[in-house]
């Protein structure tokens, strides 16, 4: 049974920074105070923008890095699936956790993110899931201590809410430290800092042509109620995500375009 303070029997955690992250070793002790068991599956490499994509091309290895700790060359959701139905195959987990994530997922950034992406893929399966990141403006000063301070109550928190199941949950943590963030909210996706995605093309020793993708992002004013506002202003930003994408607005003007036609 679980111990006093902890309220779930199993856990899997995964992430896309790969096995070795950092964010990774935070989780795995946010999620040490949480459950009796904690498996981790996670990709052996930086799988980062690969959203919910599955190798289904290539076969996937597993390799056992201690006990419940495991490696695959493949992505996140690859991960997912190979923890909930292999290696945990009989008894599932209650819930998956993914991240941190070094860096924050907001607005259009979660459809390409592979922490977001386990997420969904978790989604996917009926399990309870929730994508953790930190945000940061300075990659040698990122704000660690405020996620490992923070997510064990945050995570209880959203336990006890029961969300449906037809959604996973995406939380940023601010870029500040754990005394200084705000409260918990409740925020819709919004915009984000995304903007663009560049082509960077370089020759090797050979001349032979290599490319590199280049994510563009840049400060924007988003709208009152989403994760990046909530985020900027210190705040714990949580905001419920499904896989139905559809433009309701774009959808019904389309219908009046299309009836005009016959």
């Amino acid at each position: 049974m679980p111990k006093a303070g902890q309220i779930f029997e199993r856990i899997l955690l995964t992430n896309d920074d790969g096995f070795e992250a950092s964010g990774l070793r935070i989780l795995e002790q946010v999620a040490a105070t949480l459950a009796r068991e904690v498996w981790v599956v996670a990709p052996e490499h930086d799988q980062s923008g690969t959203s919910h994509s599955l190798s289904l091309h290539e076969p996937l290895r597993v390799s056992c890095k201690g006990e419940r700790r495991f490696a695959v060359l493949g992505t996140p959701g690859d991960c997912v699936v190979i923890g909930v139905h292999h290696l945990m195959s009989g008894k599932p987990p209650e819930i998956i956790l993914s991240g941190v994530n070094c860096g924050a997922n907001l607005g259009v950034e979660t459809v390409f993110s592979g922490t977001v992406g386990a997420a969904m893929t978790g989604m996917l399966l009926g399990i309870p899931s929730i994508a953790l990141s930190q945000s940061f403006s300075d990659r040698d000063a990122i704000f660690w201590e405020t996620a490992r301070t923070l997510a064990p109550e945050v995570i209880r928190t959203l336990a006890a809410l029961n969300w449906s199941r037809n959604t996973c949950l995406n939380v940023n943590f601010p870029d500040c430290p754990a005394d200084c963030a705000g409260p918990l909210t409740l925020t819709r996706q919004g915009v984000g800092l995304l903007d663009g995605v560049d082509v960077v093309s370089r020759s090797d020793p050979r001349a032979i042509d290599y490319h590199w993708l280049q994510l563009h992002r840049s400060p924007r004013q988003d709208t009152e109620g989403t994760e990046t506002a909530a985020v900027a202003a210190g705040c714990i930003a949580v905001t419920p995500l499904r896989f139905e994408r559809t433009h309701g607005e774009t959808l019904a003007e389309m219908r009046i375009a299309l009836a005009s036609m016959e």
